[in-house]
């Protein structure tokens, strides 16, 4: 997925300081001069004269993370007690379980849920197969597909390597919308084995989610499985992306009072997360939409999807509204913004031009992606899909969870705060909702 930390060093750093007023404040600024960040300060003792805190600090690898220890034991008053690895403490053993929904105390219980007892349910399914989502966890269960070759930022490292990614999907299934996330590691290369792997083992699921598979690969892979399967199968670092920069432009045009419908919107980038967003800005409305990358073949695609291939500078020069997904930081110069412009520079953990730098050279706004995360998404998009029985996800719903989110954002932010749940639960209300109005679901007699 593009709009995540992948490149961040993240280290606990539990300090002993003098407890009067200037001591800590010395330390916060240290860390702030040098580029660091924090995340979450605690305190976790208290003794005379002295606390002693735990410092979750965001670095841009060892080398800056050294740079700072190194000053911060110059400080008068403070001591460093130890620097933990807490990246490293939070995936031992992985990050989800899966857990019994029914007690098993006794040796009755075990006959009801297991033999004996279970063989009249499967003789039940095998009669009507339709009764297995009355009876098993198939219809909440979704299958987060990789073959790890576009993992966050890292790219092309592998399906076990990516494997911590798809357990945290699992994590924000669950926390978020009760739905039983599943990893399904591929080690291919190879789209007919994908495709082929996914098809086998599809009975096992309610919705297909795929995950970190580069393109243009995925795009054939994606819309083969949907053809062959009566389940929703979603490429989430297309279209869950796409819901998300929806969300958020529809929020900027309130803010900037631009009509989003009739707005010039240039691409620079057109993998996944490029050609996802064009394809649900044009299923909106949007009709000037120009773009550009380096593969000659992704600018082809971008034509025969109905987008107008530029350079660049056409972008830069012809667009109201740029979107950058390159992952190649500061590629967008200064002196390249208009007057008027809004900036989405999205590559993460550094933009293709800073927000503030883009506003000072002309920009009415910028943002970057930290806060476009498709987690937003999926979750209540699944959700909704697997409770209307939807047999895809269509753009009618996309849309639908787009103006959802979008809704929630307080005012001034583009979108909300991800671990809201109502969000989520909202989202999935109203892909449920237009799952039934636009056919993607059968109405129940």
């Amino acid at each position: 997925m593009l709009f995540e930390y992948s490149n961040k060093t993240i280290k606990s750093i539990r300090v002993k300081i003098t407890d009067k007023p200037g001591y800590l404040g010395r330390l916060t600024s240290l860390v702030g001069e040098m580029d660091g960040m924090f995340g979450e300060i605690k305190s976790v003792h208290i003794g005379k004269g002295y606390k002693i805190r735990d410092l979750d600090v965001y670095t841009d690898g060892e080398e800056q993370l050294k740079a700072i220890l190194k000053e911060v034991e110059k400080l008068e008053g403070i001591e460093i007690i130890a620097v933990k690895d807490i990246v490293e403490e939070y995936h031992q053993g992985g990050k989800f379980k899966i857990v019994p929904t029914v007690p098993v105390e006794t040796i009755d219980d075990l006959k009801i849920v297991y033999t004996p007892g279970v063989a009249s349910i499967c003789k039940q399914i095998a009669a009507d197969k339709s009764l297995a989502n009355q009876f098993t966890t198939i219809p909440n269960n979704v299958a987060i597909v990789t073959n790890g070759t576009a993992i966050l930022g890292l790219g092309d490292i592998g399906a076990v390597a990516g494997m911590p990614v798809m357990e945290g999907k699992a994590l924000l299934f669950s926390c978020l919308a009760d739905i039983n996330g599943i990893p399904i590691l591929i080690e291919s290369h190879d789209s007919e084995v994908i495709i082929e792997t996914v098809k086998n083992i599809a009975p096992t699921f309610g919705a297909i989610k795929l995950e970190d598979i580069k393109a243009p690969e995925c795009f054939e892979i994606e819309s083969r499985l949907q053809s062959m399967l009566n389940i929703p199968v979603m490429h989430d670092d297309q279209h869950g992306t796409a819901v998300v920069v929806l969300a958020a432009l529809l929020n900027i045009a309130k803010y900037t009072f631009i009509n989003l419908h009739q707005s010039s919107v240039g691409f620079i980038g057109l993998g996944a997360a490029g050609t996802g967003i064009f394809k649900l800005l044009k299923a909106y409305g949007v009709t000037k939409l120009i773009g550009t990358d380096l593969n000659a073949d992704a600018k082809k695609l971008f034509s025969e999807l109905g987008g107008t291939p530029t350079d660049l500078n056409g972008v830069m020069k012809d667009s109201k509204i740029v979107i950058a997904t390159t992952g190649c930081p500061e590629l967008i110069k200064p002196e390249m913004i208009q007057s008027g412009q809004v900036i989405l520079a999205l590559s993460n953990p550094n933009p293709e031009i800073d927000p503030e730098l883009a506003v000072k050279s002309g920009a009415i706004f910028a943002a970057d992606g930290k806060s476009v995360n498709n987690a937003l998404a999926f979750p209540g998009l699944f959700k909704g899909a697997l409770s209307s029985k939807a047999r895809y996800i269509n753009d009618r719903m996309k849309i639908a969870a787009a103006k959802t989110i979008a809704s929630f954002a307080l005012e001034g932010d583009l979108v909300p705060n991800i671990l809201n749940r109502k969000v989520h639960d909202a989202v999935a209300l109203a892909v449920e909702q237009e799952a039934f109005k636009s056919g993607a679901a059968v109405n129940p007699e």
